[in-house]
């Protein structure tokens, strides 16, 4: 399989032309009072994450630094439920950035004097059983008029979900370009949230934790919380596809490198489940062979396979007389 076809599984390739742009609510969990607080809706701004058809593969990656130099940020973001505020499984989460000197890959403007075939910091992931995505990549400079920040979006299938940004407590923040001069040569962010057009419309549900590693590091971490029910942590918003089946959440999830994915039929089908890492490199096929129609299931065992213990997607490939289907989902082993 071509690693633009598992792009496609997953329900990604070409969203850039068939999403509304209009942005939508995002909300944040407030860990003190238990519920669900409403984040205001940010721009995608001027250099957004490109997903079209072309460029759609390239992005799909937990590590998004490329050849970028600068303080390495482990960055941690879980999605939650609006209705009960628990985690969302299976949503997928788009960020980017600009570089340590406030430039954005893919652009070349008067306001941004990038390369318009370039592609560091962006990328996106799904989010696993506990509702987290985690990425690697730098820490962000700034430029003139905007604070330091990164974007986010967060889509549940093909829809938007939410369109957001993120910033940083500005005493941390200012310490890492001090403490890091020779790569930050800008020096301290002058701009705060409060001056800042984006974030001047309230900001508290916007700021990242910031915490340095023993490596210098840094890791960081946001709540996100969009319209929907976690409900048990697990949920399934995908309909079936193409009407030719439905892929079903594995179970138990998390599991101890065994596990069962239900299926469901509506036509006599060659079937194989495509297992994936988070880089989308194919790391096991399990090829059942032509499947009747009706309610299925395969047990994956990992260790069999040769794969070690974390979070993966697991796609299952359809193909019959009306072509070829796929779907993703992720699993957790541990």
């Amino acid at each position: 399989m071509k690693r633009s076809d598992f792009i496609k599984g997953v329900g990604l390739a070409g969203v850039g032309t068939v999403l509304p742009w209009g942005a939508t609510k995002a909300i944040a969990a407030d860990k003190t009072t238990g519920t669900c607080v409403l984040i205001p809706s940010e721009t995608e701004g001027p250099f957004p994450l490109d997903l079209t058809t072309n460029n759609a593969a390239t992005y799909f990656r937990q590590d998004l630094r490329e050849d970028r130099t600068g303080v390495t940020l482990n960055l941690k973001m879980k999605i939650i439920g609006l209705a009960n505020c628990l985690p969302m499984a299976n949503v997928r989460v788009n960020i980017w950035s600009c570089d340590k000197d406030g430039i954005y890959s893919g652009y070349n403007t008067s306001q941004n004097a990038g390369s318009t075939t370039a592609t560091y910091l962006r990328g996106y992931q799904m989010t696993d059983a506990n509702g987290e995505v985690n990425f690697v990549t730098i820490f962000p400079g700034w430029y003139t008029g905007r604070i330091c920040h990164i974007h986010f979006q967060v889509y549940v299938s093909s829809v938007y979900k939410a369109v957001s940004q993120l910033t940083f407590d500005a005493t941390t923040k200012n310490a890492l370009y001090a403490a890091n001069s020779s790569l930050y040569t800008k020096g301290a962010d002058p701009i705060t949230v409060t001056s800042d057009n984006i974030f001047s419309d309230g900001y508290s549900q916007q700021i990242a934790s910031l915490t340095q590693n023993t490596d210098g590091s840094y890791s960081s971490y946001l709540e996100v919380t969009i319209d929907g029910s976690g409900s048990t942590g697990l949920v399934n918003y995908e309909g079936e596809t193409g009407g030719q089946f439905k892929l079903g959440q594995n179970y138990p999830n998390p599991h101890n490198g065994i596990t069962t994915i239900p299926f469901t039929l509506n036509t006599a089908s060659e079937v194989k489940i495509e297992i994936f890492d988070l880089n989308a490199r194919k790391v096991g096929v399990v090829d059942m062979g032509t499947l009747q129609i009706g309610d299925h299931t395969s047990t994956v065992n990992l260790e069999s396979m040769g794969i070690a213990y974390g979070n993966y997607l697991y796609q299952l490939d359809v193909t019959n007389s009306n072509g070829v289907f796929r779907q993703c989902k992720m699993m957790t082993a541990q």
